[in-house]
């Protein structure tokens, strides 16, 4: 009685063991012998010597770039753990594979259309990289070897360049000294920067892959800061320019658009382009061109390859049109000509439906929003009649009224090669509009029937 008295309520210490004692397994210490640094090491774990090298080549590949050594596993192994922040010095010649790339171009661009880039991704961020580099290019305050230094490594993957600004130097305000303000004022006259914009000149020549250059004189987005000297193509960057363009003898498409190109600038840039051996289209559109431009680019139609020819939105009027019927008519290369915007009136009109005569190679013609009226529908009406080689015919936006849409009606119904016709907002008249359509209908059944006998013949 007096033991079982013992034991009721709480023990006393030390008469039952500790519970990790009777389990050593419920004892923390006692679940492990080793106590590693890493919780996630594990015996059962141990990397292979091969993944150790690799990684460890990772690691210092910007120190030891080591790669076409590698077997196709393990070089694989290796681009995928490439980080792409990498320099370009290290990356540019060295590595090819796209997976590598298109992790750089989405990591620094986010989603991207590698389609516009021949589905290249390493083109794809060469091309936006030099693109870059250059619409942050301030005259005089960024050193050139930031471009320079740069071409050696870009140069064999760069086909096109899409320059969508182009920043002018940082003006200071001028500072006059009271007790002198003369002689400080004829100061100023003389602190010119040494370029307006970006020289091409430093660059275009060494890039002989480029095929392709479209440039847009001006700031984006410059908000309340808006000048009109942000905007300006000066003569001194026409030069620089045009002499860039001849040095670039693999260019084939230039488009220099919405940069206040005037007649003087056209002519010069244009007189540099004559004779160029790979040039096939020419972009002047939403520019000052006026007639002595237009000259001037009928010049360089009849000594040049060009295959189309952009200049919509402009101020040529009638004799600059003319001045282009003219290189037209003796023009055997062009296949495209956009005049849309322009203000050629009938006098322009005219001159370009009788070259059509004597042209034999021309596919597609625009003449919308151009002030033609019922004469320049008569000669077009002739033309059509004769002429078998043009595709498509914009009239639109132009006041051809109804007797207007009765001649060309009559000369559309001579004409079997014709497939487009738009003369929306010309005031022709429904019924003209109607039997129009109807034989472009014919002329376009016509082809799919041919095309449709060519495959059947070609099985």
């Amino acid at each position: 009685m007096a033991a079982a008295t013992m034991f009721k309520g709480n023990a006393p210490a030390g008469i039952y063991p500790p519970i990790a004692k009777l389990n050593p397994a419920a004892d923390p210490r006692r679940m492990r012998r080793i106590i590693a640094e890493d919780p996630e090491w594990s015996l059962a774990v141990v990397p292979l010597l091969t993944n150790l090298c690799l990684q460890h080549i990772v690691k210092h590949f910007e120190e030891r770039p080591i790669l076409d050594e590698l077997v196709p596993d393990q070089k694989a192994f290796v681009l995928e753990k490439l980080p792409p922040s990498l320099p370009l010095s290290v990356t540019a010649n060295l590595i090819s594979d796209e997976g590598y790339w298109k992790r750089c171009c989405e990591g620094r661009w986010g989603v991207s259309d590698v389609s516009e880039y021949s589905h290249s991704w390493k083109r794809m961020f060469f091309e936006r990289h030099l693109e870059n580099i250059i619409e942050l290019f301030i005259p005089d305050v960024t050193d050139p070897r930031a471009v320079l230094d740069v071409v050696p490594l870009c140069q064999n993957y760069v086909r096109r360049l899409k320059i969508s600004q182009l920043l002018p130097p940082i003006k200071e305000p001028p500072k006059f000294d009271e007790d002198d303000a003369s002689d400080s004022a004829s100061d100023v006259g003389n602190d010119r920067p040494s370029m307006d914009h970006f020289d091409f000149r430093i660059l275009l020549d060494k890039l002989t892959n480029l095929e392709e250059l479209q440039l847009v004189y001006g700031v984006k987005g410059c908000g309340m800061n808006f000048e009109w000297n942000l905007f300006e193509f000066t003569f001194r960057d026409c030069e620089f320019l045009a002499k860039a363009l001849k040095s670039c003898k693999s260019l084939k498409v230039l488009r220099i658009n919405q940069s206040k190109v005037d007649d003087e600038k056209c002519r010069k840039l244009l007189s540099y382009l004559l004779d160029h051996p790979s040039l096939l289209e020419l972009d002047l559109s939403h520019n000052l061109i006026g007639d002595r431009g237009a000259r001037a680019i009928g010049k360089l139609l009849n000594r040049s390859r060009l295959e189309r020819l952009d200049i919509y939105d402009n101020q040529i009027r009638g004799s600059g049109a003319q001045a282009l019927a003219h290189a037209l008519s003796k023009n055997t290369s062009l296949l495209y000509l956009n005049l849309r915007l322009n203000r050629l009136g009938d006098e322009g009109g005219q001159a370009v439906a009788q070259a059509l005569l004597k042209n034999g190679t021309l596919r597609n013609l625009n003449l919308g929003a151009n002030e033609l009226t019922e004469p320049t529908a008569t000669a077009m009406s002739h033309a059509l009649v004769q002429n078998s080689t043009l595709r498509s015919l914009n009239l639109s936006c132009n006041r051809l009224g109804v007797d207007g849409g009765k001649v060309l009606e009559e000369g559309m119904s001579h004409n079997s090669s014709l497939l487009e016709c738009d003369i929306r907002l010309t005031d022709v008249g429904l019924e003209s509009e109607y039997c129009i359509g109807k034989v472009l209908r014919t002329n376009q059944a016509k082809v799919r029937r041919k095309r449709t006998q060519a495959v059947a013949a070609s099985r």
